[in-house]
């Protein structure tokens, strides 16, 4: 029987080894807010059974509908930099945030905290812009020692044709795996059908079991 988990802690400074043994404990974290929790409530009513995610970086290669994407937004240029929050940011995260009816995010703070540059791990952002220098995707991720992991992306909807949460994915992956890191943590999936099911589309994907704390290739 899965254990129930529901823990969390605050923390102003982790350094980047222990970044990678939370990780790979099924710990994600919020500015300086980490928790850790078994299941949550579905959008349709019922309990869904939380599934920790991560990519080992070695093996992995584009299917291909992302070399698809990738393709798509050949036009498109970006960058990875620190992470930081702006105001151009913020606009296009209340755009962004339009096309959520469930579980709707506050603002990029409550991802992030007042000031990601500041901790409590290193925390970087990708950048994508058009041929004008405008904003049209970012996504945001913390780097540990041999490992990293997606906090939260975003993109303008107008572009939403363009599969930019995808594409910042796929860029973070890439990033990650030229850094010579091992695995990524793109977040959680559910065992039952959810919003979060494109996660498990990328190979080399493993599974936290919660039960023995083992990472187990996804089927």
């Amino acid at each position: 029987m899965t254990p129930i988990l529901d823990d969390a802690f605050m923390c102003d400074s982790v350094p980047a080894e222990i970044m990678d043994e939370l990780w790979a404990g099924g710990w994600r974290h919020f500015g300086r807010y980490f928790f850790r929790y078994s299941s949550q409530p579905g959008e349709h009513g019922g309990v869904q059974t939380i599934t920790p995610l991560r990519i080992t970086l070695a093996s992995f290669s584009c299917s291909k509908s992302q070399r698809r994407v990738l393709n798509k937004n050949a036009d498109l240029r970006h960058e990875v930099v620190p992470a930081v929050i702006n105001d151009e940011m913020r606009a296009m995260f209340q755009r962004h945030k339009g096309r959520f009816t469930y579980n709707v995010p506050d603002s990029l703070e409550t991802f992030l905290g007042p000031d990601p540059a500041t901790g409590p791990c290193e925390c970087r952002m990708v950048r994508v812009l058009d041929a004008d220098g405008r904003l049209r995707a970012a996504s945001f991720f913390d780097a540990g020692r041999e490992s990293a992991s997606s906090v939260y992306g975003f993109f303008d909807p107008d572009e939403s044709h363009r599969s930019l949460g995808i594409f910042t994915m796929l860029l973070e992956i890439q990033h990650c795996q030229e850094q010579g890191l091992k695995w990524i943590y793109p977040g959680y999936a559910t065992k039952e059908p959810s919003p979060y099911d494109y996660k498990k589309q990328f190979r080399a994907t493993q599974w936290l079991e919660w039960e023995t704390g083992e990472w187990r290739d996804l089927e």
